[in-house]
């Protein structure tokens, strides 16, 4: 996938029901703790190819630390995640990059000593055509590859909507832009799958139906799409199937509106107690 693919028809984008596609992403048995604190128990799901899930639960359910074992930044005390059908589990993030997964943070990270252009381009670093000499030498091959990496990144600034000049550093731009940049920079990596850890936070209403919007774009292109997320309001409009956790562990796992309806859920979110 590149930029200048269409972003409406794509290798790997389908019509199909979701749970009639291949999984792309298996999780089992998942757990991490952290001082005898458990903050992901035992968790299991799947994501399929071109799929749009969301990972809701109130405050500490484990969700962004499950995230972080996913992606390979925890190392989880047990269970397995297989991607693309290889095992991940113990994977650097970098190599879980390589493979196709990518994802944006609860805070946004970017480099802020680098412009918007610069942190777009950081992410096709794995798959530029140069070596150490070549840009140690500046050869031609070096000069076609920077080029092209220029091109492709403005097309993924454009593709997200970023309407700011990508010459400026990312600490000039309102939060919002930051955060199309992030996501601009994610697809650059090429991925499969991408992570969105609360997309939609601190975004206004416009910002966030721009969001769901962009969100749909980036399935059509045949990316699945796994994002943590507190506002019903986009989860329950995005999202093919959710999954809740709550303490670590999930406790329900369907379409948006037998979420919605299940009494645990409610009863997990209003903090009763389960008879």
């Amino acid at each position: 996938m590149s930029a200048t693919e269409s972003p409406t028809v794509a290798a790997g984008s389908s019509t199909a029901p979701a749970d009639s596609r291949p999984v792309l992403l298996e999780v089992q048995g998942l757990a991490v703790s952290f001082g005898g604190i458990k903050a992901v128990a035992g968790l299991s799901f799947s994501v399929h190819e071109g799929e749009i899930v969301s990972v809701i639960g109130p405050n500490g359910a484990g969700k962004t630390s499950a995230f972080n074992c996913i992606s390979g930044f925890y190392r989880p005390n047990e269970g397995t995640v297989v991607f693309d059908g290889e095992p991940v589990t113990r994977r650097k993030p970098s190599y879980i990059t390589t493979r196709g997964m990518a994802r944006t943070f609860q805070n946004v990270r970017l480099f802020s000593d680098m412009t918007v252009l610069e942190n777009v381009k950081t992410g096709m670093h794995s798959h530029l055509g140069q070596n150490v000499f070549d840009a140690m030498l500046h050869t031609p091959r070096y000069k076609r590859s920077e080029a092209q990496c220029t091109e492709d990144a403005r097309g993924w600034l454009d593709f997200v909507g970023f309407r700011a000049d990508d010459e400026l550093l990312v600490t000039q731009l309102p939060y919002g832009e930051q955060r199309r940049v992030e996501i601009a920079r994610a697809l650059a990596t090429q991925p499969k799958l991408l992570l969105l850890d609360e997309p939609g936070a601190g975004l206004n209403h416009n910002e966030k139906n721009e969001l769901m919007g962009l969100i749909r774009k980036i399935r059509d292109l045949g990316v699945s799409i796994v994002l943590i997320e507190h506002d019903m309001g986009l989860v329950m409009e995005i999202s093919e199937r959710v999954v809740v956790l709550n303490y670590g562990k999930e406790i329900a796992d369907g379409t948006p509106e037998q979420v919605k309806n299940n009494p645990v859920v409610i009863a997990a979110y209003l903090g009763e107690e389960e008879e």
